[in-house]
């Protein structure tokens, strides 16, 4: 681990994790080994990182998310509270042949509270997941999706701005 990392004294960081400096881990936040988190993250109460997970510089991770084995988060990706990351596309409690379905969270995107990201897809670099979406198919860069199953519902620029139908300006 790097120094000026804040671990709070009630989390579980394994020491094969690798964090970076100016990363702030919160109450009751489990982070397994050979995690990778990079600088200037934040990760909230009841946070659990599993092992091999990477994420990027600068995120912020709200209370309540776990981030399975699979999944790879970009730089300044925010995640809100209770999003449900999963890794396995047919969950069974004893699978022989299980394997892990990889997905990809971009740089700069953003997932609003309560979503549900089903493995296997990419969110695109700054893209938007509205709150309580189901993320079930690829999110293009630049587009607002929203809705259960999540739909594209219009085009944003990197702060998180609509942008007015027909305008294809991205940035």
């Amino acid at each position: 681990m790097q120094e000026h990392v804040y671990i709070h004294p009630s989390a579980n960081v394994s020491d094969k994790a690798r964090i970076g400096a100016g990363t702030k881990i919160w109450i009751n936040v489990q982070i397994r080994e050979n995690a990778q988190i990079g600088e200037g993250c934040i990760l909230s109460k009841d946070v659990y990182v599993d092992h091999a997970v990477h994420i990027g510089d600068r995120c912020k991770i709200q209370n309540s998310v776990s981030v399975y084995n699979g999944v790879s988060i970009g730089d300044d990706v925010f995640v809100g509270p209770n999003v449900a990351f999963t890794n396995d596309r047919v969950p069974r409690a004893f699978n022989p042949d299980w394997r892990i379905t990889e997905t990809r969270v971009e740089s700069g995107a953003s997932i609003g509270a309560n979503a549900t990201i089903v493995c296997g897809i990419t969110i695109g670099e700054y893209a938007m997941v509205a709150a309580g979406s189901v993320v079930t198919k690829n999110v293009a860069p630049y587009t607002l999706v929203m809705g259960n199953p999540a739909r594209p519902a219009g085009k944003i620029d990197k702060m998180g701005n609509r942008l007015p139908e027909g305008d294809g300006h991205e940035q």
